[in-house]
């Protein structure tokens, strides 16, 4: 099979390149997926489970890529909810081969149905932004109606997903950006905008939740807008302090397929849409995920 991979880890994006790769193996309670479209986050090269496995074993060259949207066509021992031909989505495991490949194999607990009214291009973009938003939002933050959220970066994939599923709970939205992202926090219908470039963070003022993706100095200063008993929840590194009478929260995205069919549910009935701006074919997947581009780019893998 083709499949998009990673030899060198000095090399960032710029070493992916397209190979041949023996067909998956699938494991039990594994599915083997015909890959129709798959995501890639530009930070995972960065991560250790891209190169070893979980016994530390270098695992070169490795399949980068973790969101993605297709077929079943192999069932591994044991694996039950899923069946030959479903339409699935999902992601793929950390420390496994990934979904820049035409066939991957991947833990069934990892996907959801996909219905059959749902391409597979937007299908790829939600399931690892999506997860995230949904537990950084109501499994961490517990974000409740008529309260105030502050959501950075809302013109990331994270941030852009959070802040439509924020607003459809009934929160106020106070978004963050840069310049260019103003027009976007207005269609997007958020309460306040913040340039981070020219504006000050602290006019936010007192929220009750702050989502950060952004990690730095940002987070360090969003501690003390969290009013007593708010959350300031991270994916971007653990915090150095907590807000007072509050708490803070880093996370790790983790699977749920309960949670996955909500958010397509709600894909499905337009109350949440990913932002897609570039679609390529995999053996244009090298030279399309080197370019830094608005909005997610996702490979078609199968037509």
């Amino acid at each position: 099979m083709r499949a998009i991979t990673v030899h060198d880890r000095e090399a960032g994006v710029a070493g992916l390149s397209l190979t041949e790769l023996p067909y998956p193996h699938a494991a039990e309670n594994d599915v083997v997926v015909q890959v129709h479209a798959a995501g890639f986050t530009r930070g995972e090269l960065e991560w250790p489970a891209t190169w070893t496995d979980r016994a530390g074993r270098d695992r070169t060259p490795s399949v980068p890529g973790h969101e993605l949207s297709g077929v079943v066509v192999g069932l591994g021992y044991g694996t039950t909810g899923l069946s030959i031909g479903q339409r699935v989505f999902g992601f793929a495991d950390w420390a496994r081969d990934g979904s820049l490949a035409e066939y991957a194999a991947v833990e069934a607990r990892n996907l959801a149905p996909l219905p059959a009214d749902v391409n597979h291009v937007t299908a790829a973009a939600l399931p690892i932004s999506g997860l995230t938003a949904w537990q950084a939002l109501f499994d961490h933050g517990r974000l409740q109606p008529g309260q105030t959220i502050l959501v950075h970066g809302i013109a990331g994939a994270v941030g852009y997903l959070a802040t439509q599923l924020a607003r459809e709970a009934g929160a106020r939205v106070i978004g963050t950006g840069r310049a260019a992202d103003r027009e976007l926090a207005r269609e997007l219908g958020v309460h306040e905008f913040l340039d981070l470039d020219s504006e000050k963070l602290e006019n936010a003022g007192q929220v009750d939740v702050v989502l950060d993706v952004i990690g730095g100095d940002v987070l360090d200063r969003s501690t003390a807008l969290v009013r007593p008993g708010g959350t300031l929840v991270t994916i971007a590194a653990p915090p150095t302090a907590h807000p007072e009478g509050g708490r803070s929260i880093f996370f790790v995205v983790e699977p749920d397929r309960g949670q996955l069919t909500e958010l397509v549910t709600r894909l499905r009935d337009g109350r949440l849409t990913p932002l897609v701006t570039t679609v390529r074919p995999l053996d244009e997947a090298p030279a399309a995920l080197s370019s830094r581009t608005r909005g997610r780019t996702i490979i078609k893998v199968t037509d």
